[in-house]
């Protein structure tokens, strides 16, 4: 299985993926630490995938996102956005409207 293939997968099994650098239990980096506060807060369970351990997965969703950094959220399988997005999202209550249809 390939990487794209292996994203997809995740992305198939669960609501809420967060590919980042590190885990839930120990980001390790600001952003991705930032993007797990926000979805704890919520009281949203996600799934992580920690980039730093595989670099085919940390190279292949920039480009299955076209997005180029990392943390990235996806819910329902579509790319919500990285860290700062998510923040603006969180201010203004779009993410918790979100994370409430799920």
């Amino acid at each position: 299985m390939d990487a794209k293939q292996r994203i997809e997968k995740l992305l198939n099994e669960n609501k809420v993926v967060l590919f980042m650098k590190g885990t839930q239990q120990f980001p390790q980096c600001g952003f991705s630490a930032r993007a797990c506060a926000i979805l704890q807060d919520l009281g949203q369970s996600f799934q992580d995938v920690n980039v730093l351990e595989d670099e085919e997965i940390r190279q292949s969703i920039k480009e299955y996102g076209n997005w180029p950094t990392i943390p990235q959220l996806y819910i329902n399988k579509q790319l919500v956005g990285g860290s700062d997005i998510m923040m603006e999202m969180y201010q203004s209550g779009e993410l918790q409207a979100m994370v409430q249809k799920i």
